[in-house]
C-alpha cells in the first residue's frame, strides 16, 4: 500500500502544470556558502561533551565548500555533455553571509551581526581558491549560484536562545556554530516566524542579501529558494522588486503560523504565478545520498526522472551541497562523486537527447523568454 501511495504521489505532483517534449534535467543544491560544522575537532568537542549528534547528517557531514570539493565536483561535471553540448550543471543556491560570533559577543548577545561569506572564507583552512574556483565553475557553466538567504540561521530564534545563556548553547556558541544543542536543530528555517512583526526584519534581510550576492558574483540573481521550504508569502514581494523571479521549492509551501513546528499547507505546480508574476518551479526527482536512507539512489532519482519526462515535464532534481562535502568524511564525497557518475552516464544512456539547464533559464524558458526552439505545451 505504501508503495502504491508513494507511485501516485509521484505521478500526481507531476500532472498539473507547465509542460514540454524537451527532456531538461536541473540539478538545484542547497546551502552552499553557509557554515555547518567548522571542522572534525569541533565536532569531536561535542561528542566528548555529551551531544548526540552521531546520526546527524548535517552535523556529522555538512561544512563550509572547500577547494577540494569543488575541484572535484568540477571534474565530474565537466566529464559530460549533453545533446547541444552543454555540461551538467549545479544551480548552487547560496548564502551570502554568516554570524559574526565574535561581535555578537562583544554585543553581550543583545545586537545580531553577520559578515560576508567572502570573509568566512578567511577564517576556514583549505578554503583559500574558493572563490576563484567560483569563478571557474561559472566561467565553465558548471556551477551557477542563485540566491537562497543571508544567512542560514533564523535570527529572531537563535539570539533569543543565546540570550538565555544555557550552557548548552553557550558551548555550541563558543565553538562557532549554530547548533541548539538539542537533537539535531540548527535554527536553519530562516523564514518562520514567532510573531508575523518579524516579517519585516526578514524582508530587510532578504533586500540586503540579494544586494551582496550581486556583489560577490557579478549579477542578480533571478530565483530564490527559501530555506526549509518554509516562508510567508509576503516576503515575495521584496524579492520581486529586487529582481528574483523564480521561486524554486517543493509542491508544498510551509506557510508559518507563529508556533514552530506546526505550519498551514500551500500548493504550487510547476509554472504557476503569483500576484508579482513571478513563477514557481517544482522539485520532482531527488539525489540525496547524504541524507536518505534509499538503498538505491541513483535508480530512485532515475525513476522519478522517467516520470517526469513521461508527463512532459523538466526533471528538476534537488541534491544539497552535503552530498558533495569531504573535509568531514571524505568517503562521503567520493561516495557521492562515483555516484553522480551513474546517474549521469545512465540519463544520458537512457535520454540522449536530454539538455542541462539551471533554474533560471527554465524559469524565462516558462516564461518564454528562453530558448524556446522544440514542442513546448503551456499549463495544463
Amino acid at each position: 500500500m505504501s508503495w502504491l501511495l508513494s507511485t501516485l504521489t509521484r505521478n500526481f505532483i507531476n500532472i498539473p502544470g507547465w509542460r514540454t517534449n524537451r527532456r531538461i534535467v536541473l540539478i538545484e543544491s542547497d546551502d552552499w556558502g553557509s557554515i555547518r560544522m567548522p571542522s572534525n575537532e569541533v565536532y569531536s568537542k561535542l561528542i566528548s561533551e555529551g551531544f548526540d549528534i552521531s546520526k546527524s547528517d548535517y552535523n556529522r557531514l555538512d561544512s563550509l565548500e572547500c577547494n577540494k570539493d569543488l575541484e572535484l565536483l568540477f571534474d565530474v561535471l565537466a566529464l559530460y555533455k549533453d545533446s547541444v553540448g552543454n555540461c551538467p550543471v549545479i544551480t548552487a543556491n547560496s548564502i551570502v553571509g554568516n554570524p559574526d560570533f565574535l561581535r555578537i559577543k562583544q554585543s553581550d548577545f543583545k545586537e545580531y551581526y553577520y559578515e560576508s561569506v567572502t570573509e568566512t572564507l578567511k577564517r576556514y583552512p583549505e578554503r583559500d581558491n574558493v572563490e576563484m574556483l567560483w569563478r571557474e565553475g561559472i566561467s565553465a557553466r558548471i556551477f551557477h549560484p542563485q540566491f537562497h538567504g543571508r544567512e542560514h540561521v533564523n535570527i529572531a530564534r537563535w539570539m533569543e536562545a543565546l540570550r538565555k545563556r544555557s550552557a548548552a548553547i553557550m558551548f555550541t556558541f563558543n565553538l562557532e556554530t549554530t547548533f541548539s544543542g538539542n537533537g539535531d536543530y540548527n535554527f536553519m528555517e530562516v523564514l518562520d516566524y514567532n510573531t508575523p512583526a518579524d516579517i519585516g526584519e526578514m524582508k530587510e534581510a532578504l533586500a540586503d542579501g540579494l544586494s551582496m550576492f550581486e556583489q560577490i558574483y557579478g549579477y542578480r540573481s533571478k530565483s530564490f529558494i527559501p530555506p526549509c521550504y518554509t516562508w510567508n508569502s509576503d516576503v515575495e514581494e521584496v524579492l520581486n522588486a529586487n529582481g528574483v523571479r523564480y521561486i524554486q521549492g517543493l509542491v508544498i509551501q510551509s506557510v508559518p503560523t507563529g508556533t514552530f513546528g506546526i505550519y498551514k499547507k500551500k500548493y504550487h505546480f510547476l509554472g504557476s504565478i503569483n500576484g508579482y508574476a513571478q513563477y514557481y518551479l517544482i522539485r520532482n526527482c531527488f539525489f540525496e545520498p547524504s541524507l536518505s536512507k534509499a538503498s538505491d539512489p541513483v535508480g530512485e532519482c532515475l525513476s522519478r526522472i522517467n516520470i517526469a519526462f513521461r508527463w512532459h515535464k523538466p526533471a528538476v532534481i534537488s541534491a544539497h551541497r552535503i552530498n558533495f562535502m569531504g573535509s568531514l568524511d571524505e568517503k562521503n564525497r567520493s561516495d557521492n562523486l562515483r555516484l553522480l557518475r551513474e546517474l549521469l552516464n545512465r540519463i544520458l544512456e537512457l535520454w540522449p537527447d536530454v539538455e542541462f539547464m539551471t533554474s533560471d533559464q527554465l524559469g524565462d524558458l516558462i516564461a518564454g523568454e528562453g530558448n524556446t526552439e522544440g514542442p513546448v505545451f503551456r499549463q495544463s
